[in-house]
């Protein structure tokens, strides 16, 4: 094992932004790979932090495991099935949706701040808020 390109478990938890239990998960959803040293301590390669790091945006997302697990040979070799290609347009079609979604909230949100703070506004000179 080499040291320098091997990092133990807690310091790629540090490393990627996540917990010891979730790199666990991972590895038993067959998404992560570890090393095991003679006495069953875990090490990543020092790149895997990216990989974990992609799998916590794909987990936010709303992808699944499964999805997830079929995403992975497509980032490692550049090449993907027709059904792989479908399922990512599917989930991709999926999150832009979300975005819309999320987006006119975000819209909403916004003009009701605008009145609220209008309305603090006019208060606190004594007027009354009316809106636009």
């Amino acid at each position: 094992m080499e040291s320098e390109s091997l990092v133990r478990i807690g310091e790629m938890a540090r490393r990627s932004g996540v917990s010891v239990r979730a790199l666990r998960y991972y590895e038993d959803q067959g998404l992560l790979q570890s090393e095991r040293s003679s006495s069953g301590q875990r090490y990543y390669p020092a790149r895997a932090a990216d990989t974990v790091r992609f799998l916590q945006d794909m987990y936010a997302a709303g992808l699944t495991s499964r999805n997830i697990a079929v995403l992975l040979p497509c980032l490692d070799t550049g090449h993907s099935t027709e059904e792989q290609r479908r399922m990512l347009r599917r989930e991709r079609d999926r999150i832009h949706d979300q975005v819309s979604r999320l987006r006119a909230a975000l819209r909403r949100l916004d003009q009701i701040i605008e009145l609220a703070e209008r309305g603090s506004d006019s208060s606190a000179t004594g007027g009354t808020a009316r809106p636009s």
